[in-house]
């Protein structure tokens, strides 16, 4: 159960890392027009609130001299994001927050993209996954499923 005594640690976390992440690659690398943050999912998923947290952050911290823009682009299942980022691939400016769809995508929709195709800076944060089944079957567990699937081999 998500509650604000669970959420303020890891908010709290989350800045010092964002903090720690832009003013080392601050060093580095100071942006010429404004940052964008694509986001290959619908609004309010895990992935748009983690760019709009940080946007916020920085915007109140004055940590960036750009400002950061956020667009969801989500279709086909978040390739559209994907696709943009990759044209982008000489653009500093333009970054791609994402989930397991970075993944998924690809094997499921045929597009032609690889996780390979980007660079990892930083893993913010860590999502759970749960596997379900629909209730009419009798697979309880993932070993259950498992088992199963390999006898109809």
């Amino acid at each position: 159960m998500l509650t604000l005594r669970n959420l303020l640690p890891c908010a709290a976390s989350c800045t010092l890392a964002t903090a720690a992440l832009l003013s080392s690659a601050a060093a580095a690398w100071e942006p010429t027009k404004a940052i964008t943050f694509i986001i290959p999912a619908g609004t309010g998923g895990g992935a748009d609130q983690m760019a709009r947290f940080i946007q916020g952050i920085v915007t109140k911290h004055n940590l960036a001299s750009q400002p950061i823009v956020v667009i969801n682009k989500s279709g086909g299942a978040g390739a559209e994001g994907f696709l943009e980022v990759k044209s982008s691939a000489n653009d500093p400016h333009k970054l791609i927050i994402t989930l397991s769809n970075l993944f998924t995508t690809p094997l499921g929709t045929g597009t032609p993209f690889n996780w390979k195709d980007m660079t990892p800076v930083a893993m913010l944060a860590l999502d759970q996954f749960i596997l379900w089944v629909p209730s009419d079957t009798p697979y309880n567990t993932a070993n259950g499923l498992c088992g199963r699937r390999q006898e109809r081999r």
